[in-house]
């Protein structure tokens, strides 16, 4: 009897060692987002980190944290480099003063449209893992906005309507776009537009149908201007040295759940970006297209800028959008 008793025992502390191991080798990562919760990229990550969760049975988890509730945006990517927190979503193109290659997506006026982009992303995608794999960053997946628009509080009927108008700029090259249209870059984050607008620090925001409808664009601006300037990605990162030591299994559930991120993401966004506009004209906007000679200016412009990252970039990294980009 004191031998069975024994067993049991030590079968019952057998047991409750095992579990006490799985629970200590569980993870839950945070991970930082600029965007809404409602936005369509916050809901393709949420869905990432419940697939992670179901593939790896709960031995690693994900905590979202959407609208610059945790780390701001411009403070996200260094934060995952460090380990402050071990995971991200940022927008590639804020990069754009560290490396060339960076800024590619966010080039204005010369992506035709989502095939363009695949394109370009399917040749570039390897030159930015590695260029953010040396920042101990591990490259999960890159899903783009849709086709950017401007908002705007008065008029652009001419090029030079849009002279002196305050804009809403998030990275150098945003920010070079205003400048050569003669507008007044003023660097703004998403969760702050709808104030900069009521204070009267912006007046004109480049950015997609997508944001606008999250934002409710519609309390503070009438008109939306449909001129399809660039598909910028955002794309999301884990520190490497996190991944690196867990499990092979988890690893490779993390990796599958990121391959189906990707595809879905895309996806969403060429949905969101024939939905949202209807949403924006449902709620009293005017949304339209410029007229032919302000389109003329933005190509012209969208050339200068191309003229100029072609000078800054590396003959291996203007190799990467050979039949992409035109002269």
């Amino acid at each position: 009897m004191t031998k069975l008793t024994l067993g049991k025992l030590a079968g019952i502390a057998g047991v409750a060692l095992a579990l006490s191991l799985s629970i200590a080798r569980a993870e839950n990562w945070d991970v930082a987002t600029p965007y809404p919760e409602a936005n369509f990229h916050t809901q393709n990550i949420i869905q990432f980190a419940k697939d992670v969760e179901e593939a790896t049975e709960g031995a690693l988890t994900f905590t979202v944290h959407p609208a610059n509730s945790l780390i701001a945006h411009p403070e996200i990517k260094n934060s995952v480099r460090s380990g402050t927190i071990p995971a991200g979503e940022f927008l590639l193109g804020q990069l754009a003063n560290e490396h060339p290659i960076f800024e590619l997506d966010m080039l204005p006026f010369i992506v035709g449209g989502y095939d363009d982009a695949r394109a370009i992303w399917a040749a570039s995608k390897e030159r930015v893992t590695e260029l953010l794999g040396r920042q101990n960053l591990r490259v999960l997946f890159s899903v783009p906005w849709p086709n950017n628009g401007i908002y705007s509080s008065r008029e652009i009927n001419t090029p030079g309507d849009i002279g002196g108008l305050k804009m809403r700029t998030y990275n150098a090259t945003t920010d070079r776009l205003a400048e050569l249209l003669g507008a007044v870059p003023t660097q703004v984050e998403v969760s702050d537009i709808s104030q900069a607008f009521a204070m009267g620090r912006v007046e004109a925001v480049i950015t997609s149908a997508a944001t606008g409808v999250s934002i409710s664009a519609w309390d503070f601006v009438d008109r939306y201007y449909d001129v399809n300037s660039f598909l910028g990605k955002n794309i999301v990162v884990v520190n490497e040295r996190r991944f690196a030591a867990l499990p092979a299994e988890v690893q490779e559930a993390v990796l599958k759940a990121a391959e189906a991120a990707e595809v879905r993401g895309w996806e969403a966004s060429v949905k969101n970006n024939q939905d949202m506009a209807a949403v924006l004209v449902s709620k009293g906007m005017n949304v339209q297209k410029v007229a032919p000679e302000v389109e003329a200016r933005f190509k012209e412009v969208g050339q200068t800028i191309l003229r100029e990252w072609l000078a800054r970039a590396s003959e291996e990294d203007a190799a990467v959008v050979k039949g992409f980009l035109k002269d």
